[in-house]
């Protein structure tokens, strides 16, 4: 485990995640499962074993699914005694998190930018600001020294594209010429969602309606004030059932990635 970061992680729990009805009818895309631990559990656990225990976690559709699971979990992972002529309930021993954590109702439609607008009061100082669908294996502490070093309002975490589809080289009477199932990368990069923010960041939201990636994100390169830390360790977002059902099953094979804590 790093040493503690003087830093908060707020964390976007909202959204309806439609990509994945099958799953999120019930519960917010979050709450997913993997192993039995929802989405954002696997995703506190990473940011915990890297210096964070202090959480502001952003609700929308179905947050009192996440607000229940954190009342009830203090108890959920410990013995129990009760005394039901007393009415008290005693847990056995001591919790392993030193989690602090705010649950913060952001609205159902909200949209990403606006939602980070509706946590302005917790967001005093430099923070980090990820969605609550991605698991990497990303070092929180190398992050931050990056984006204290350009000195810019923003940084963002940077992934090579992961390449979906093998290539078929083909001619133009349809003969292939090559066929690369794992073609080299393009050298593209794409968002990871992990960014270090400044509380500056925040004039550039106008509304509820905006959008972090498309209307702030965008504006804040315009101006020079986004920074990108390239990251080539492990990231994988949750956007499919195919890439559900990938992540569970390399969860039960015992070689998660993004698993760093012990």
């Amino acid at each position: 485990m790093q040493e503690r970061l003087p830093l908060k992680a707020f964390i976007l729990a909202g959204g309806f995640g439609t990509r994945l009805s099958e799953e999120t009818a019930a519960v917010p895309k979050p709450m997913i499962e993997i192993g039995g631990r929802p989405l954002l559990w696997h995703l506190m656990k990473l940011l915990s074993f890297r210096g964070i225990d202090d959480f502001v976690v952003a609700l929308g559709y179905k947050g009192e699914v996440i607000k229940r699971y954190f009342l009830d979990y203090p108890q959920l992972g410990s013995d129990l005694h009760i005394d039901l002529p007393r009415g008290k309930v005693q847990t056995r021993e001591q919790y392993e998190e030193a989690w602090r954590i705010d649950l913060v109702d952001t609205g159902p439609e909200t949209m990403t930018g606006g939602r980070l607008k509706r946590l302005a009061e917790h967001f005093r100082s430099t923070i980090l600001f990820t969605y609550g669908d991605g698991l990497s294996d990303v070092n929180v502490a190398e992050l931050l020294a990056f984006h204290r070093a350009h000195g810019r309002l923003a940084t963002v975490t940077a992934v090579p594209q992961p390449e979906r589809f093998g290539v078929l080289d083909l001619a133009s009477d349809g003969r292939v010429q090559a066929f690369n199932e794992k073609p080299a990368s393009s050298g593209a990069f794409i968002n990871a969602g992990y960014f270090i923010l400044e509380p500056g960041v925040l004039d550039y939201i106008d509304s509820d309606a905006s959008v972090w990636e498309r209307d702030c994100c965008e504006r804040l390169a315009r101006e020079g004030q986004l920074m990108a830390w390239r990251h080539q360790g492990y990231w994988q977002c949750v956007d499919t059932l195919h890439e559900l059902r990938q992540l569970r099953e390399i969860w039960a094979s015992g070689q998660a990635r993004w698993k760093v804590w012990p």
